[in-house]
């Protein structure tokens, strides 16, 4: 696995190197415009933008194992208060890391800690219990739940079976639409204090979630019931590819905003030359394409372009 030096440096001066040639091409195009000379047809450029882009693309979607790999997979456990959250916390990390207690709102910030389970690190968030409140300090520690579903790649949503009904109904259009692109379990604790026919009619009332990223288990966290089904199911929720010695791997958050605008600068070139827009607009994005791998890999100079130009085409010999 490498990051930064060796494979990942290496990756960054070919790409860098890719992107000197492009800038070199279109820059060419537009000094001799009057001329009409052509130094590369449009489906060259094509091709090169497409090599381009796969490498960043590559790049920024290795961030999430990479980030993975380094932090832990994000994993925030919410719903209303007194659903069993922090004991399943102090469950899932075999100790009393959670203050346990009947009195709703308990819990009034964000508790983090990880563990390992086959191989896998994942970093629980317990956040406080969802619930209309007055009380300023609890309203801000429910502000705070929001924003750490936002950075959750896996949400286990707490609800209580013998409330489940009501819960759903209450919570479903505040947390559903923020769980997109997340993968979302909903876990029915307390599931020793119901019947069987009641789990299937709980389980009918999920059939409008997006059934591709959604999935839910009964468990009784008290009494380490079905825990270790949970388990299992995370791991597959974390679904993270093997990753070999020399796979290149994005672990830095500077490194992984950068990559992510290059591509987006990178995108609107494929778009412009698909377009037929002139020089001067690819030439705006592929610098700023540039840009963003020079905060990387180190700055591009017009001196480089000049010299990488002299070097490779027929000008001024």
């Amino acid at each position: 696995m490498s990051q930064m030096r060796g494979g990942f440096s290496k990756e960054l001066t070919d790409l860098r190197n890719k992107l000197l040639n492009f800038t070199s091409m279109i820059e060419l195009e537009l000094d001799f415009s009057e001329e009409d000379v052509e130094f590369a047809d449009r489906s060259a450029l094509r091709k090169l933008a497409d090599e381009i882009e796969l490498v960043i693309s590559r790049l920024v979607h290795s961030f999430s194992v990479g980030n993975a790999i380094k932090n832990g997979v994000p994993v925030a456990i919410i719903g209303e208060t007194n659903a069993g959250k922090s004991t399943l916390l102090n469950v899932l990390l075999n100790e009393e890391k959670a203050i346990v207690s009947d009195i709703h709102g308990t819990t009034r910030d964000v508790i983090e800690d990880t563990i390992n389970i086959d191989g896998i690190t994942f970093r629980f968030i317990d956040t406080a219990g969802i619930r209309e409140t007055n009380d300023t300090i609890e309203s801000l520690g429910i502000e705070r739940t929001f924003q750490k579903l936002e950075q959750a790649e896996i949400v286990l949503w707490m609800v209580d079976s013998v409330n489940a009904v009501s819960q759903i109904e209450l919570l479903s259009e505040k947390i559903v639409p923020r769980c997109e692109g997340k993968h979302l379990i909903i876990v029915f604790n307390k599931a020793d204090l119901i019947e069987e026919n009641q789990k299937e009619d709980l389980s009918a009332l999920l059939k409008d979630f997006p059934k591709e990223s959604t999935e839910h288990i009964f468990i009784s966290a008290k009494q380490r019931k079905n825990t270790s089904e949970l388990q299992k199911m995370l791991i597959s929720a974390a679904h993270l590819p093997t990753v070999t010695q020399n796979d290149i791997i994005v672990t830095n958050v500077r490194h992984y905003e950068a990559l992510s605008k290059a591509s987006d600068a990178i995108h609107r070139v494929q778009n412009g030359l698909d377009m037929h827009i002139s020089g001067d607009f690819l030439s705006q994005d592929i610098r700023e394409c540039i840009f963003f791998i020079s905060d990387i890999a180190g700055e591009v100079t017009n001196d480089m372009v000049l010299q990488n130009i002299f070097q490779h085409f027929c000008i001024g010999k």
